[in-house]
């Protein structure tokens, strides 16, 4: 999908929920399709791609990247590598935000149930339709498609404002909240989006909004059937008067990407206040202190963006400023992970320091004092992990996490000198067991560390130094040595 924006949108992935509460789901063995699924794993997402040429055209990629396709006979098959002329459906979006898919070449109506499906009706029945569960990581940015400018909470006014050029800060953070087969938009400081623009702290119908996809974006239909759109000049995001999504209607979810502060030893903050060098000698955090992380997918090194939109980039004598207006060789930097703080080291493999006026340069063969910074994450407030198998959420039974479900509960992140705290729903701490299972009952707060190891993900080390992971049956564990598939977060 492209966007205007200055992040990648968001792949739309979701899984499909047919009229009997089971999920549409592809099945390895023979490229199978089935409406069995109780919950929304793997095997239940599907991923939206648009025709390049129609954009009313869709095609529905399973997990294992085959399509769904139909024949003249409304016959189902999910086996095709690419996409055919009998992969390509309509949406037709209901009042109640379902969909009903309809075939393109065929015109013929997809529903069923259980192993039962076709694609052969000619109206649209209870059977054709189907709710739409999101399966992105529900934390992003929103960019209005109109405005070309991004939400934000602007607590001063009470709303969510519409008006800035860049995400930047914990403010244009926006989590959404699934229940019922609805939406709802949750703010930074945990409240709720209301129809009429205000924020509340209940979750209501007033709060609870309908997905609907138009062209691959997104439009949010309220309980009386007008949409969200920004308004005035603040873009104050509200129910506007139309009861049909056209452009102004429209937004793109984009992915956030973690935004960091950094404290070096003189415990000042790095800051490109000063102009295009980076420098720790500011007092306090403000968006001039604010550093974007963007990780390279393929070499995994980190950049670091400032709130103007240059990188981090190592000149002439080592020295760090912020003069680079796209990723290369010098932008990129790995980080060392040493427990409560980090280390940096540039692409001449010199390690950064800081300076005696402030100055960072990259310039040091070991790693002292003066080497090691605290880095904080300011724009997770709330905690949503996503592992290879499902959300982490409360057990229902024990004091135990799940790894493995298809709902989300949020968790509190909260900052401890290079560490984090993880407070649960119940106000309780996150601790690892001696067992190594990860509790979500303590009394006192421990310690975990975050460790941003690739693009989009996040491996998490608890104080007994091990990493947490899913294990085969869905409990969340403090027990890794090392970091793999199972031990690597979506947040």
């Amino acid at each position: 999908m492209p966007t205007n924006g200055i992040n990648r949108a968001l792949k739309l992935q979701f899984g499909l929920i047919n009229y009997e509460n089971r999920y549409l789901t592809a099945e390895a063995f023979g490229f199978k399709v089935n409406a069995s699924g109780t919950s929304m794993k793997k095997k239940q997402i599907w991923t939206l791609e648009q025709d390049e040429h129609d954009g009313q055209v869709v095609f529905l990629r399973s997990h294992l990247g085959r399509y769904l396709a139909t024949d003249k006979d409304g016959k189902i098959t999910c086996g095709a590598e690419s996409p055919e002329p009998e992969c390509r459906f309509l949406i037709v979006p209901q009042s109640d935000g379902r969909w009903a898919l309809q075939s393109e070449p065929y015109l013929r109506y997809f529903g069923g149930s259980a192993d039962y499906l076709s694609c052969f009706a000619q109206v649209i029945a209870e059977q054709e339709l189907w709710a739409v569960h999101l399966a992105l990581h529900p934390q992003a940015s929103l960019l209005s498609v109109a405005r070309k400018r991004y939400a934000h909470l602007s607590a001063s006014d009470g709303e969510i404002s519409v008006d800035s050029n860049i995400p930047w800060g914990v403010d244009s953070l926006v989590t959404l909240v699934y229940q019922d087969g609805k939406y709802s938009l949750k703010t930074c400081d945990s409240r709720f989006l209301s129809n009429d623009g205000k924020l509340v702290k209940e979750n209501t119908n007033a709060t609870s909004f309908t997905l609907e996809l138009k062209s691959g974006k997104l439009a949010f239909k309220d309980c009386d059937g007008k949409y969200l759109t920004p308004v005035g000049p603040t873009g104050t995001l509200r129910s506007g008067r139309c009861s049909k999504p056209g452009k102004d209607e429209l937004f793109d979810l984009e992915e956030s990407h973690p935004q960091v502060v950094f404290q070096a030893a003189n415990k000042r903050f790095v800051s490109v206040k000063q102009g295009v060098s980076i420098s720790a000698n500011q007092d306090a955090e403000t968006d001039m202190e604010t550093f974007q992380m963007e990780i390279d997918k393929k070499s995994k090194k980190s950049m670091f963006r400032t709130n103007g939109g240059s990188y981090w980039t190592l000149v002439t004598h080592g020295e760090i400023q912020s003069t680079a207006s796209e990723a290369e060789i010098n932008t990129m930097f790995d980080i060392e992970w040493r427990g409560h703080r980090v280390a940096l080291k540039a692409s001449n493999g010199k390690y950064v320091c800081t300076k005696k006026n402030g100055q960072l340069s990259a310039v040091s063969d070991a790693v002292g004092e003066d080497e090691l910074f605290l880095m904080k994450l300011i724009n997770r407030p709330m905690l949503i992990l996503r592992g290879e198998n499902g959300f982490v959420c409360h057990h229902k039974n024990s004091n135990t996490l799940n790894a493995n479900r298809s709902v989300y509960d949020i968790f509190s992140l909260i900052f401890n000198d290079g560490a984090y705290n993880v407070k649960s729903v119940n106000g309780k701490f996150w601790y690892v067991s001696s067992n190594g299972l990860v509790c979500s009952d303590g009394e006192k707060a421990e310690d975990f560390f975050l460790e941003f190891l690739e693009h989009g993900r996040i491996a998490i080390k608890g104080s007994n130094g091990k990493y947490l992971r899913g294990d085969q049956g869905g409990t969340l564990m403090g027990d890794r040595t090392s970091v793999d598939a199972s031990s690597l977060w979506e947040y």
